[in-house]
């Protein structure tokens, strides 16, 4: 039992998992802070499983087309290192996506039509003939898309809409008026860090992208070119915020943002583009930072 728990675990991508709960359970605190929490709590555990099981199926199904790729990109996922069968993936994937749709049919209208439209962006991702993820900017494209702006202004708008803050009728008459310039800021943050994330993720598995004809932008130009043009878009994030909160006269935000580029400043300084394991380490503490944004703003709305 332990070890298919392992197994499902790994099969499951835990960075990605992990920051899909950080990112919902902030927005729920950032659009209930007017109302309180305490009535809604069901609302946001509903939502997480929605997320929760459809990151499952995105990157379940990414793993099951990739197979040959990641025995030499990624040997240790489940799939490649043959842990899981590929009959129980197409099992996990396809009870995740029941899970996914009935969840979220559950929880709200909004909720359902955002959720249809990151599945969409998930196949064509990954599954042929589209397959977004073979072309640099086109997955650069998909990957923002989701995590910058369906993910953060979708939720938001779910949240407001299903706790009975605003009718569908009020939100779109005022459209984009709804949304605090607080959810812009962060979206627009994560937008940068999203665009990076296309980038970094390459950097470790250039050899099998190569052999498998991906042109992604490590490929297409250099590694030095995605390493460097996603640190100028994580910086320049960075220094937006903190300027954007002094104007707000926000010191904690400020503070709590200059800590975090000082770290990734220094993360960055420990790189070394001719050692992949160095790479590696430099890639999946950079989701460090990711979970640390939605956290920063999530103590900013509950103090």
């Amino acid at each position: 039992m332990l070890k298919w728990i392992s197994v499902l675990w790994k099969f499951s991508r835990p960075h990605t998992i992990i920051g899909s709960v950080i990112s919902i359970s902030v927005l729920w605190l950032m659009a209930l802070k007017v109302i309180g929490y305490v009535n809604h709590l069901s609302l946001l555990l509903l939502t997480l499983l929605v997320g929760i099981t459809c990151n499952v199926f995105i990157v379940g199904l990414n793993q099951i087309i990739d197979i040959e790729l990641d025995k030499i990109n990624k040997p240790n996922l489940p799939l490649a290192n043959e842990s899981l069968t590929l009959r129980n993936a197409y099992r996990i994937i396809f009870i995740s996506l029941a899970m996914t749709l009935l969840f979220s049919f559950l929880s709200s209208i909004i909720l359902v039509g955002l959720i249809v439209i990151i599945l969409c962006i998930g196949v064509a991702y990954s599954a042929p003939p589209i397959q977004l993820k073979k072309h640099h900017l086109p997955a650069a494209l998909a990957i923002t898309t989701v995590r910058g702006l369906l993910v953060n202004l979708g939720m938001f708008l779910h949240f407001i809409y299903a706790s009975g803050q605003l009718t569908l009728d009020q939100i779109i008459v005022q459209g984009f008026h709804v949304i605090p310039s607080e959810i812009w800021m962060l979206t627009s943050f994560v937008v940068a860090f999203s665009i990076a994330i296309a980038w970094f993720k390459d950097l470790p598995d250039t050899e099998g992208d190569k052999k498998f004809k991906f042109r992604t932008l490590a490929l297409a130009y250099s590694p030095k070119v995605a390493l460097y043009g996603g640190i100028a878009l994580v910086g320049g994030a960075y220094f937006t915020t903190i300027i954007w909160s002094l104007r707000l006269e926000n010191p904690m935000i400020s503070t709590m943002h200059a800590m975090a580029l000082s770290a990734f400043l220094a993360n960055v300084w420990f790189v070394d583009l001719n050692r992949p394991k160095t790479i590696t380490r430099f890639y999946m503490l950079f989701w460090v930072f990711f979970f640390l944004e939605y956290i920063f703003f999530g103590i900013n709305a509950v103090s």
